[in-house]
């Protein structure tokens, strides 16, 4: 590897990372060195190589890997996960530049400033910190650095896997940690629940035929219409026959995308619809799929094709997580006095941590309302006490 300029602050950890391009592409076919997390996996690995931690990239796809660092307590036998995702969402339609990292007014601007690369950026330099100063009473620590949060989710999905189906996968973490921190723009509060999601396609056939006698072909659009109409009843339904939860709120549906048809000039012979269901806790999406399949297909006379989901992340409930709560308000509460535990309607990776029986809460510096947006920040008071905090919920102490 070549030389590696070794960041001094938080900041500068922020800055180099926002330096780095890691555009999930969201399904969509593109390439090209904005896209995928090989560069960022690549500034990862030399980061940890330098402060001399034991680290191992696991590819998980091609061009995607899931980066670990392991700090070894000489003193603990508690290992607590750090996890925070690599890729950011698409830079469309952004105003500022994505990729130049701006500091003005006490803000860092540029894609991933505030989801996620400012929580990593804090994790990164509490995690040397630990390295470098080996505190006796630390606990063992594991930092992942996960691919593909903003889609599909198999980065997180493939690390589970690592303790629930050991088979020499990964060399750093074999067996469950006592409890997680999922690393998502919280605002420095401690996010205990939150909805989950499931995401899967809807798919219609017709026939097709010429545009100019179109009673000759059966119009797959037409039938999709019936279908997207029946699901908007059905989110109606869903406020009534499920009470929302008190932390996170009520269930929903939503139908995001639909895609159907080859030209203006011919009958679409098919339609294919995209949705997403949020999950409140106690939920279950196989039950949920049943139900919403039945209430479509009684009042049809078509047939219907539901594909298997490409996301099915259970809602992450508060029922094991108030030691690891109170635990981490402490260290908060020590850096920047009184904070919340909260609910949240969106969706982390605390799901499918949280549903293979690990204690998991969310936090970090930014605010949510920042994520995705055209003009990314996060702002650097923030950053620099989410540093702190999760220096001091790393010693075991607390």
């Amino acid at each position: 590897m070549h030389s590696f300029n070794m960041p001094a602050s938080t900041t500068d950890i922020l800055c180099q990372l926002i330096s780095i391009p890691s555009v999930n592409p969201m399904g969509r076919d593109l390439t090209g060195e904005l896209y995928l997390e090989e560069k960022m996996s690549d500034w990862l690995e030399e980061f940890f190589q330098s402060i001399g931690a034991d680290y191992e990239r696991i590819e998980v796809a091609p061009g995607r890997a899931n980066v670990i660092a392991r700090y070894e307590s000489p003193g603990s036998n508690r290992m607590l996960l750090l996890d925070a995702h690599q890729d950011t969402v698409p830079v469309d339609g952004m105003t500022i530049p994505p990729f130049e990292p701006i500091i003005k007014n006490g803000r860092i601007s540029g894609r991933g400033a505030c989801d996620v690369k400012g929580g990593m950026a804090a994790a990164l330099f509490a995690f040397r910190k630990l390295v470098q100063e080996k505190p006796p009473e630390a606990a063992n620590v594991i930092l992942s650095c996960t691919c593909d949060e903003e889609a599909t989710t198999i980065g997180i999905k493939d690390l589970v896997n690592c303790w629930q189906e050991p088979n020499g996968r990964s060399r750093l973490i074999q067996v469950p940690p006592d409890a997680a921190l999922i690393i998502e723009p919280t605002e420095l509060d401690v996010v205990v629940a939150h909805r989950g999601v499931v995401r899967f396609r809807i798919n219609v056939a017709g026939r097709a035929c010429h545009s100019s006698e179109p009673t000759q072909g059966i119009n797959a659009i037409y039938r999709m219409a019936r279908v997207v109409s029946l699901l908007e009843q059905y989110a109606s339904k869903l406020q009534d026959s499920i009470p929302p939860h008190p932390l996170c709120g009520g269930a929903t549906i939503s139908v995001g995308r639909i895609t159907g048809g080859m030209s203006v000039n011919t009958v679409p012979d098919h339609c294919s619809i995209e949705v997403d269901r949020r999950l409140i806790p106690g939920e279950d999406s196989q039950e949920f799929l049943q139900d919403v399949f039945k209430f479509i297909d009684s009042q049809i006379d078509f047939e219907i094709e539901f594909e298997e989901p490409w996301i099915d992340s259970p809602a992450l409930g508060n029922h094991n997580n108030d030691w690891i709560t109170k635990r981490l308000l402490k260290c908060i509460e020590r850096v920047d006095g009184e904070h919340r535990s909260v609910g949240v309607s969106y969706c982390t990776h605390a799901s499918p941590v949280g549903a293979s029986g690990i204690p998991a809460v969310v936090f970090g510096p930014g605010s949510i309302s920042q994520a995705h947006t055209n003009d990314e920040y996060i702002e650097i008071d923030q950053l620099e006490k989410a540093a702190e905090i999760f220096y001091q919920f790393c010693l075991d102490e607390n």
